[in-house]
């Protein structure tokens, strides 16, 4: 059976304190989790051509794709995969080679390509495709295929990015007490 953490050319995925990583997820090379990130079923990350970090209280979930872009002589810093703090990333969603600040909600199913940087406090609707190199301003909501800024986020709504981060916090601790 496969590890869910492995190295990849001498690299291994590295994790803070009260990290989750379920066993049916992989996790390869250049990976640097933060303090009590949750990695759930069926995720696949891979370090490999470049670098992943994801930030504090990150929540992945279940069936979500994780990759980055090498470098190359028109992009000699390729695309790292870069996720914040307190960030929600729903079920099968694929995030390659972007940039995500913090207090973000990634909807099911959305598609973030590379180049895309999104800022702080946003909400990327459900089924979204993002295409390269767009950047999506805090404090929206983006719904679509392409994306499009689809209105301001009320006060509730942008509570609710730190909410729900908080809740993957509570179902991570008590995954790691049945450990």
């Amino acid at each position: 059976m496969q590890k869910p953490i492995s190295s990849f050319k001498g690299t291994t995925p590295q994790f803070g304190n009260k990290c989750y990583v379920d066993n049916s997820s992989i996790i390869v090379g250049d990976v640097i989790c933060g303090d009590e990130v949750s990695i759930w079923p069926l995720v696949a990350a891979r370090g490999d051509v470049n670098t992943i970090r994801i930030g504090n209280r990150t929540n992945v979930q279940d069936g979500t794709v994780l990759h980055v872009t090498r470098s190359s002589v028109n992009n000699p810093q390729g695309y790292p995969l870069i996720i914040g703090d307190d960030v929600t990333i729903g079920h099968k969603c694929m995030l390659h080679g972007c940039t995500l600040g913090n207090r973000i909600l990634v909807g099911m199913g959305a598609i973030i390509m590379d180049g895309v940087v999104v800022e702080d406090d946003v909400f990327v609707g459900a089924g979204c495709l993002v295409p390269p190199n767009k950047t999506l301003e805090s404090g929206y909501l983006y719904v679509g295929s392409p994306a499009k800024q689809a209105r301001k986020l009320n006060d509730s709504e942008l509570a609710f990015l730190k909410i729900s981060a908080d809740n993957y916090l509570v179902t991570k601790d008590e995954y790691l007490a049945e450990v």
